[in-house]
C-alpha cells in the first residue's frame, strides 16, 4: 500500500504538558526520587531528630552557630564523604521540599522543613486515594 496515509489513533488522546495535575506528578516525582536513597533518608532524620551542628570541634562553625540546623561538615564526617557528594543528596531533598538551606557566611545549615513534608505526604496519600481519617496519624 505504497503512499497510503494509515496515521496514528491514540485511545485517550494526546495530553499537553502543564496544569495542576503535571504540578503534583513533579511533585511526586520529586519525592521518590529524595526517598530513593537511604543516605537521604538517613539525613531526613538527623534533621528530624533536630540534630545541631557541630559535635565536630575542627570545622571551624562559629560557636553561635552551633545549634542553627546542621552544617555540610557535620554529614560530611558521619557519612564520610566530600563536600560535593553531601551537596548533591541535600540538593534533592531540597528539590522535593524536604530540606531547608540557610547560608551564613560560607557555612551552609540544613534543617527539616516539617509543613512542607507534611504537606507532601498528605498530596501523596491524596494522589493514591487514601484520604487520612482521624486517628490515622
Amino acid at each position: 500500500m505504497p503512499g497510503q496515509n494509515l496515521g496514528v489513533v491514540e485511545e485517550n488522546g494526546p495530553r499537553a504538558p502543564g496544569g495542576a495535575d503535571e504540578g503534583r506528578i513533579g511533585r511526586l516525582v520529586a519525592l521518590g526520587q529524595a526517598l530513593s536513597d537511604p543516605i537521604r533518608v538517613r539525613m531526613l532524620g538527623m534533621m528530624a531528630e533536630g540534630r545541631g551542628c557541630c559535635s565536630l570541634p575542627d570545622c571551624g562553625v562559629p560557636v553561635e552557630d552551633q545549634d542553627a540546623g546542621i552544617c555540610v561538615c557535620e554529614f560530611e564526617a558521619y557519612f564520610g564523604m566530600g563536600q560535593s557528594k553531601v551537596s548533591y543528596h541535600m540538593k534533592k531533598l531540597k528539590e522535593a521540599g524536604f530540606a531547608h538551606e540557610e547560608r551564613r557566611g560560607r557555612w551552609s545549615f540544613y534543617s527539616l522543613n516539617r509543613d512542607a513534608a507534611r504537606g507532601l505526604l498528605a498530596e501523596t496519600a491524596d494522589h493514591l486515594g487514601h484520604r487520612p481519617e482521624a486517628g490515622d496519624g
